[in-house]
């Protein structure tokens, strides 16, 4: 393959990486304004949330780097597709559940986005990029592994507050 070819498949996965970091923005900030009895998630997602907006800096920066810039309408059209996820659980008696089974999924979409851009980085020779994709991925595997690990005590105190008669959802 040549250099052209790789610089381009590098680019698009940058371009694309973008706009699911803005799509996880759009699921993660009406989640974390409705939740109200969850607080050690509410932390968790603002903590995200900055972390978040960390990457996509860390994206634009190797994009410039590249003399290349993101896709406004990959980012509007992810953006998009990601409050509508977000609101679709809204009407779940069991929101909170489907929050977290929707954001661990999402989570590990974005490991393997990661993993795949670093490979495509290592090949092309785009070292200073692939630091900045390894502390993106380091992050998003820290968020899955928090979710995984907090799954249990989640779905224990939905129960808990279903069972005394208390809004348990968010």
């Amino acid at each position: 393959m040549s250099d052209n070819e790789t610089r381009e498949i590098f680019i698009t996965g940058l371009k694309n990486a973008h706009a699911m970091e803005n799509q996880a923005l759009s699921i993660m900030k009406p989640q974390v304004k409705r939740i109200e009895n969850y607080p050690d998630v509410a932390a968790k997602l603002e903590q995200h949330i900055t972390e978040t907006e960390g990457q996509i800096a860390r994206i634009e920066e190797i994009l410039s780097g590249l003399d290349e810039g993101h896709s406004a309408l990959k980012d509007i059209a992810l953006s998009f597709t990601g409050t509508m996820a977000a609101m679709g659980h809204t009407v779940a008696g069991d929101e909170i559940l489907k929050n977290s089974f929707a954001n661990f999924a999402f989570e590990n979409f974005e490991i393997a986005a990661y993993n795949s851009l670093i490979v495509i980085a290592e090949a092309g020779g785009y070292n200073a990029g692939s630091n900045g994709l390894k502390a993106n991925l380091a992050e998003e595997k820290a968020m899955a592994f928090w979710l995984e690990q907090n799954l249990a005590a989640v779905t224990e105190r939905f129960l808990s507050l279903r069972e005394a008669g208390e809004e348990a959802k968010v």
